[in-house]
């Protein structure tokens, strides 16, 4: 195994792969944990990837995780990532970074990081002090269909954001500065209003730069300059978006040591997991709402329930909990008079859980209050919308008070999720 040069901080330079010679514009394709009950968005994007070689086939959209056909699928995934690496459709770019600017379907740039977690710094589980923490409680449940989908495949595609918190904007910005002076390596309009986005190479004295910004702003003296607080474990890198994603690959990795016992799996290329590092203080970056829709339910039971567990009333003072009840044509604002949680979601996902544990109803996870809205129209189909989280209070909040409650925030829409580019091999 080749060895990793080793950076210092988690983040480290990678093998990133890039297709030659193909359409970027229909390889490239949304994180697979979007629009889930939207089945017709993937078989449009389907359509426009055509014959072609395209992300589309290398991945599992979430809205097919229960069909059917979802074994044939994921075997299909495997045959045409082998297929992909034989053909040599993949140039190899080592050891090194993707400067990432992505223009969303708002016109607002963001710059990011394309670059490689050490998945030994990473810890998802409740209670964390690594310098990787999930900012989100992760659902354990959610992880084995990912992690059939991740055995046995040759390459990962990543859509997972990672944020730092950078207010002097010492990292990404500073390689932003210098791009032209950068080799670019991609160009091109997204499909599905995505927006557009561009790629510059990152080498050798840039990464230095990177990974010594990197360490400066993970260092105690930093930490505790930002944030105030003294005797905590440094927190450097917060989950953004793919969360699931990560810890499916840190599952993955612990499987495969425990495989190989007494095997040196140090310089393993499953150790690692291809990410985009962002700013929380880019100007690009919102947090937004994670929305519930619940379905195959009887409402009026649903409702009743929850207003007894929650103390719902109409008499909305100020600073109380409060959220918007969606179903038919109707809408409701509701406040909470007996909150189980320091934020709305919290109380509302908690009560959720309780009652469709017994239930056959389910619950999705919606980016956008139309799309609610217009889901919500259905029988046996309730919506709720949930306030927005500011996004200064994610690192304080994750350091002091552990992980939120899953489905917390969103970054931004979801046609402005990250979409699969760049790839890189895992086995």
């Amino acid at each position: 195994m080749k060895k990793v040069k080793r950076s210092s901080t988690a983040f480290c330079a990678a093998d990133i792969l890039l297709p030659a010679a193909q359409d970027m514009s229909r390889w490239a394709v949304v994180a697979c944990d979007q629009f889930t009950s939207q089945p017709e968005y993937w078989e449009d994007a389907a359509k426009i990837a055509g014959d072609g070689c395209s992300a589309l086939k290398l991945i599992l959209p979430e809205a097919y995780l229960e069909s059917p056909d979802s074994e044939k699928r994921i075997e299909d995934i495997r045959r045409t990532m082998n297929d992909y690496l034989e053909k040599g459709i993949f140039r190899e770019y080592k050891d090194s970074f993707i400067y990432v600017e992505r223009t969303d379907s708002t016109g607002k740039l963001r710059q990011g990081l394309v670059g490689m977690i050490d998945l030994e710094q990473y810890d998802f589980r409740k209670g964390s002090t690594s310098p990787v923490r999930a900012t989100e409680a992760t659902v354990a449940e959610r992880i084995p269909p990912r992690l059939k989908v991740r055995r046995g495949a040759p390459l990962e595609l990543p859509h997972i954001m990672i944020l730092i918190d950078d207010p002097e904007k010492t990292v990404i910005e500073k390689i932003g500065e210098k791009k032209s002076s950068l080799e670019k390596v991609y160009d091109f309009t997204l499909m599905k209003n995505g927006g557009s986005i561009k790629g510059y190479l990152v080498q050798g004295e840039d990464i230095d730069h990177c990974d010594k910004a990197l360490a400066e702003l993970g260092s105690r003296e930093g930490f505790e300059k930002r944030y105030g607080i003294k005797d905590v474990p440094v927190l450097l890198y917060a989950m953004g978006d793919g969360n699931h994603s990560l810890a499916t690959a840190k599952e993955y990795y612990e499987e495969l040591k425990r495989e190989n016992p007494g095997k040196d799996m140090s310089d393993h290329p499953a150790r690692y997991a291809l990410a985009e590092i962002v700013n929380l203080h880019s100007d690009a970056l919102e947090f937004e709402a994670i929305h519930r829709i619940i379905t195959d339910i009887d409402t009026a039971d649903l409702l009743e329930k929850m207003t007894a567990a929650l103390g719902l009333t109409e008499n909305i003072s100020e600073n109380m909990q409060s959220f918007e009840w969606i179903c038919g044509g109707e809408a409701k604002r509701f406040g909470i008079e007996k909150p189980s949680s320091n934020l709305t979601v919290g109380s509302v996902q908690s009560f959720l859980d309780g009652y469709l544990k017994d239930k056959s109803g389910k619950i999705d996870y919606i980016h956008g209050a139309d799309v609610v809205k217009r889901l919500a129209k259905a029988p046996g189909r309730a919506g709720i919308l949930l306030p927005d989280m500011g996004k200064e209070e994610l690192f304080p909040t994750v350091i002091k008070d552990g992980a939120l409650p899953r489905k917390t925030f969103s970054m931004g829409h979801a046609e402005d999720k990250r979409y699969y580019v760049e790839a890189r091999r895992i086995k």
